[in-house]
């Protein structure tokens, strides 16, 4: 049975027609992940899925009991499911201890595990002006949990985080999903940060859901350049550019476009089954290093770690045809 359940979800705000007929479904304590550019409908979906903004059509059912709008119900919300926007507040002038305290609904032992997992358990002296955005949020978050929601909703969590911080809501979100077997579901406005969180990926773009899938296959198999390039850099080889993979052992040309994730080409010594070419440019990236590759009909991105190559030597290439997927 399904936790959630969104079926042909539309909205319309003036001439713009913001959600077209959304629908997907999540399990309990599954991980999902919407993405897509700004503008796309991820905000505006999570708000009507949490009660906040009334759809123009379709419907929303959360443990099978349909959730109501802003228009539908006294008190917008929906029981059980808890919100954090990205524009949370907290009450000035009172200490974090008093303001947790204030909706708590959890026995004292489960009240201090959390704090601990949202790493704010050091912070229940201080008062609003005395903590950084992050642990605001942090806080914020943990006052949402309290409550003890079945569905937590995250809209943007990460945005305006330095790396440090951002790091450190990554974990307590997997721990919040994990060890307190809270449902989650996040927006996100950079999608690599939702690959090695999620169960599930649903990619949106012009209020439609584009793709949906698991991370890995969202990732490696993206359904069109739009998915490919929300998460990082790829090639995209025209089937008519395509011909310098005729020497890959085992790739079958079939007059679709390739793509490729440049991670997936191995560099190997000269003579080896593979491609040639010459080296355009080379590029550190921290992590690694991104090489422009000419080959005699196409150019083509490389990610390596060796930093042993130069602009203007030939490199020799290697390649799986389970590396390519046919666009």
């Amino acid at each position: 049975m399904n936790l959630l359940e969104v079926t042909d979800v539309r909205k319309q705000e003036g001439e713009e027609e913001v959600l077209k007929g959304v629908s997907f479904t999540q399990k309990a304590f599954q991980k999902v992940a919407i993405v897509g550019e700004s503008g796309s409908g991820k905000s505006t979906l999570l708000k009507i899925v949490g009660g906040l903004t009334q759809s123009d059509g379709g419907e929303v059912r959360f443990e099978d009991v349909k959730v109501k709008g802003p228009l539908e119900r006294l008190l917008p919300g929906q029981p059980g499911i808890a919100y954090l926007s990205q524009h949370y507040e907290l009450r000035n002038h009172y200490r974090m201890e008093e303001i947790l305290a204030y909706a708590n609904m959890l026995a004292d032992e489960d009240a201090e595990r959390l704090y601990k997992i949202c790493r704010i358990d050091h912070l229940m002296k201080r008062k609003n002006d005395q903590l950084s955005g992050g642990e605001k949020q942090r806080v914020a978050l943990a006052r949402l949990l309290t409550t003890a929601p079945r569905l937590l909703i995250l809209d943007e969590p990460y945005s305006n985080l330095d790396p440090i911080l951002k790091n450190t809501l990554k974990a307590v979100i997997r721990e919040i999903s994990e060890d307190l077997n809270i449902t989650c579901l996040l927006v996100s406005h950079d999608p690599v940060d939702t690959l090695s969180w999620a169960d599930e990926v649903i990619v949106m773009k012009d209020g439609q859901i584009v793709q949906q899938g698991a991370p890995e296959v969202v990732y490696h198999q993206p359904v069109n350049e739009y998915v490919a390039a929300l998460f990082g850099s790829y090639n995209m080889i025209p089937s008519a550019q395509a011909t310098d993979f005729s020497k890959v052992s085992g790739l079958h040309l079939n007059g679709k476009s390739l793509f490729i994730r440049p991670e997936r080409f191995r560099i190997v010594e000269k003579g080896q089954h593979g491609l040639s070419g010459k080296i355009k440019d080379v590029s550190f990236m921290g992590s690694s290093y991104e090489v422009a590759v000419e080959l005699p009909a196409a150019t083509i991105t490389v990610k390596t770690d060796n930093n042993d190559l130069r602009k203007g030597e030939d490199i020799y290439l290697s390649l799986s045809p389970t590396d390519v997927w046919y666009a």
